[in-house]
C-alpha cells in the first residue's frame, strides 16, 4: 500500500529534527570536553592542582602592572619574582596552602634602595601624590613598620596563668630571630615598660597566679635601631620605637575615658587623653620595673642613641609606630621627642590609633613639624574614638566648637583602606577582626586605590590574618587563631610529666639597665 505524501513530510520532518538534536549534543559535548581539557591542563603544575575560588576572582584588580601616575620620587626598577597569583592568573585557593617546597613563592617583595627619597616616603611633603595610588616602596616601609608592631602581640605572654604573665617571652637579643624579622635589618637596644593607676582595658590585668614576675608593669615595646646593610638602603640611620596595643575593641567602651587632662606647661591650652597619658607618664617607687615611667626610660635610650650616632657624623631618624592604644602613646612620645630633638626627622606611623588629645595638640605637633601617617580600616570602630557621636557632631557645627580644649581631634594624614576588597575574608561585621592588626596589613598589601580592586599581585602571606582570629574564608582552609604555644604552652619533662616550662635566665624579665659603657651597639648586619 502507498503511503500518502501527508505521512512522507511528517516522516522527513522528525529524522530531520532528530539529525539537528544530534549535532547540537555532539557539539555540547564536544564543547565540555574541551572546556574541562583546557581547565584541567591550566590549572596544571609539577605536584599541584590549584582549585580556584571562583567568586573571588571578581575581587582582583585587573591592573597587572602597578603605573605610578603620581609625582613621585625616582626609583631603582628591579623584576621581582611573580608570586603565585600572578603566574596562575587566579586568587589563591585552599591547595596554595600545602607546602610544596621550592615550587612555592616568597611572600615579601624585593626591597628597594630608598636612601635618595625616603624623606618623601616618610612624609616630609605630608605624602602628597603618594597614597592615591599608593606607592610601592611606601606600602613596604608601612607593612616593614606594622611588622614592628606585630613582634609587641606575637612575643607577648598573655597567659594568666603563667608566672611572667605581662612580660615578653623572650629577651631583647633573640626577640627578632624567634619572630623571623630579622630579614628587615634591626636590632632591638631596650625593653619598655609601662603602669597605670587609671581603669584600663581588662588586657591590663596581671596574672591570676599568687607569685608573678611584677605585679604592676607591663612589657609595653622595645627601640631598635637599623643596621648598617638597612642604614645604607633607607639611607640614614633609622630609630624605631614600637608600642604595644590592646586586644579587642569592645573593652574600649566599657573602659575608655574620656576626660582629657592638661599637657605640658600650666599655662598649655594642649589636653590629651587622661589614660594615655597616665600609662604613659605613671611610675613609683614602689615597683620594680617602673622606678623610671615609660616616658623616662624610652627617651633615656632614644638621647643615647641620637646622641651616639650624631657624634658619628651619621644622618638619624626617629620612627615612632604602634597599634590601637600603641598609636596613641606614639603621638605622646612623638611630642615628647620632638620637643627634645628640634632638628631631628620624626615620623609617626600608626595603625587602628584613637585620638589622642584636642585641636592644640594637633597643631602643636605639627608646628614641631612631626609628620603622622594614620593607617584606618574603614570598618574599624576604634579610630572613631573617644567621643564617636558627641565629638563627630559638635566639631561640624561650627568652628568655634571645633576649638574648644575639650574635643578630640586626630593628627595627620589618614590612609584609608576598606577591607571589603579583600576576596579572602569574611565579609560580616565583627569589630574585633576589623581592629586585627593582621587585618590590617592584609588589606593594605593589596591596597592600590579607593577606586581599584585587590592587588593581583600581593604577596603577603594570607594566613597569617587568622593568627588570633577567624576572619578567613572558609573556601581557604586555614584554621582559626592557630598561632600558640605547642600544647598550650606545657612540656614533657624527663620524668614523663607535663609541665609548665622554666624560662631561661637571660629570658626574665630584668629591671637593671645595662650600663651604657657595656652595652655594645652591634648593629653590623
Amino acid at each position: 500500500m502507498e503511503m500518502s505524501p501527508m505521512r512522507n513530510v511528517k516522516r522527513d520532518k522528525k529524522s530531520s529534527v532528530r539529525r539537528s538534536r544530534r549535532r547540537v549534543w555532539k557539539l555540547k559535548i564536544s564543547l565540555s570536553w574541551s572546556a574541562i581539557k583546557k581547565a584541567v591542563m591550566g590549572s596544571f603544575k609539577p605536584h599541584h592542582f590549584h582549585l580556584s575560588c571562583g567568586p573571588s576572582i571578581k575581587k582582583l584588580s585587573n591592573i597587572r602592572v602597578h603605573k605610578d601616575a603620581i609625582n613621585a620620587p625616582n626609583r631603582t626598577k628591579k623584576s621581582p619574582t611573580k608570586p603565585l597569583a600572578a603566574l596562575l592568573l587566579k586568587p589563591y585557593s585552599a591547595s596554595d596552602f600545602i607546602d610544596y617546597g621550592d615550587h612555592m613563592t616568597p611572600t615579601k617583595s624585593p626591597r628597594e634602595n630608598i636612601s635618595t627619597n625616603w624623606r618623601e616616603i616618610h612624609g616630609q611633603q605630608n605624602w602628597d601624590g603618594l597614597l592615591e595610588p599608593l606607592y610601592p616602596s611606601l606600602r613596604r616601609e608601612i607593612i616593614k613598620y606594622g611588622e614592628f608592631v606585630e613582634a609587641t602581640y606575637d612575643a607577648f605572654d598573655f597567659d594568666p596563668l603563667s608566672e611572667f604573665c605581662g612580660s615578653c617571652r623572650y629577651n631583647r637579643h633573640k626577640l627578632f630571630e624567634e619572630l623571623g624579622l630579622t630579614g628587615n635589618g634591626y636590632k632591638v637596644t631596650k625593653y619598655i615598660y609601662a603602669m597605670s593607676h587609671v581603669d584600663v582595658p581588662k588586657w591590663f590585668e596581671r596574672s591570676q597566679l599568687g607569685r608573678t614576675w611584677s605585679k604592676d608593669s607591663n612589657w609595653m615595646g622595645y627601640v631598635a635601631v637599623s643596621s648598617d646593610i638597612e642604614t645604607e638602603r633607607i639611607g640614614r640611620r633609622d630609630i624605631v620605637v614600637a608600642w604595644r596595643g590592646t586586644v579587642a575593641p569592645s573593652e574600649w567602651f566599657m573602659d575608655l575615658k574620656t576626660k582629657l587632662d592638661k599637657f605640658g606647661s600650666k599655662k598649655s591650652r594642649i589636653h590629651v587623653q587622661h589614660g594615655f597619658l597616665s600609662i604613659y607618664k605613671s611610675k613609683s617607687e614602689k615597683t620594680r620595673y617602673n622606678k623610671l615611667s615609660a616616658s623616662e626610660q624610652v627617651m633615656e635610650e632614644l638621647n643615647r642613641l641620637v646622641n651616639f650616632f650624631q657624634e658619628r657624623g651619621e644622618e638619624v631618624s626617629l620612627t615612632i609606630t604602634g597599634h590601637s592604644l600603641g598609636g596613641a602613646l606614639s603621638l605622646l612620645n612623638a611630642y615628647e621627642a620632638a620637643t627634645t630633638f628640634p632638628n631631628l626627622f620624626i615620623s609617626v606611623i600608626s595603625f587602628g590609633a584613637p585620638r589622642v588629645g584636642n585641636i592644640f595638640f594637633k597643631e602643636k605637633l605639627s608646628e614641631l613639624g612631626v609628620k603622622t601617617l594614620r593607617v584606618v580600616v574603614k570598618q574599624d570602630i576604634v579610630p572613631k574614638l573617644p567621643g564617636l557621636v558627641f565629638n563627630k557632631i559638635l566639631r561640624k557645627l561650627n568652628p568655634i566648637t571645633e576649638r574648644l580644649n575639650w574635643v578630640y581631634r586626630h593628627v595627620g594624614v589618614q590612609l584609608k583602606i576598606d577591607k571589603v576588597i579583600s576576596p579572602y575574608l569574611k565579609q560580616d561585621s565583627d569589630l574585633s577582626g576589623s581592629h586585627n592588626l593582621e587585618l590590617y596589613l592584609h588589606v593594605l598589601d593589596g591596597y592600590l586605590s579607593n577606586k581599584s580592586k585587590f592587588r593581583w599581585n600581593a604577596r603577603r602571606d594570607i594566613a597569617l590574618v587568622n593568627k588570633s582570629g577567624d576572619m578567613l574564608i572558609e573556601e581557604l582552609r586555614i584554621p582559626e587563631f592557630w598561632y600558640q604555644l605547642p600544647h598550650k604552652g606545657l612540656v614533657l619533662n624527663k620524668h614523663g610529666r607535663w609541665v609548665k616550662p622554666g624560662r631561661q635566665p637571660e629570658d626574665i624579665p630584668s629591671p637593671f639597665p645595662i650600663e651604657a659603657s657595656t652595652r655594645v651597639l652591634a648593629v653590623s648586619a
